[in-house]
């Protein structure tokens, strides 16, 4: 897996929230710690971000995302006991509708932190702003 800087970073915040507080909570208290965290590695990020959702060049729909980071990476968190194929399907869904570079899928409801970094092999820049 090959982990850039800002991922790097997102999941170093991610694992001290959960050496602090353990499995076992639900998902929004975790999400509100990572926020914290976030904040305190100078990160800019949107928590519960309404997304656009495409078929073709129609919006569809729109979903909320649990994190956008540095508007670069989509964060979806979960807190189950382990990440099955549904969670990480879900996580690749996202970061492809969503037409983010990268994705990260977090779960903070094992003995363990796990995480899953998605690609989007779709993905296109937007044109810079004038």
């Amino acid at each position: 897996m090959i982990k850039d800087k800002l991922t790097y970073t997102i999941i170093g915040c991610a694992m001290k929230v959960h050496n602090t507080m353990g499995p076992g909570f639900q998902e929004v208290i975790y999400q509100r710690c990572l926020a914290i965290e976030l904040a305190r590695a100078n990160l800019s990020f949107a928590r519960e971000a309404s997304q656009e959702v495409y078929y073709e060049d129609m919006q569809v729909g729109t979903r909320r995302a649990d994190f956008v980071v540095e508007n670069k990476v989509v964060v979806e968190l979960k807190a189950v006991i382990k990440l099955v194929d549904a969670h990480i399907a879900q996580a690749k869904n996202y970061t492809v509708a969503y037409d983010f570079p990268l994705g990260l899928l977090i779960n903070f409801g094992g003995k363990s932190l796990e995480y899953k970094l998605m690609f989007n092999h779709k993905y296109h820049p937007k044109p810079a702003k004038k």
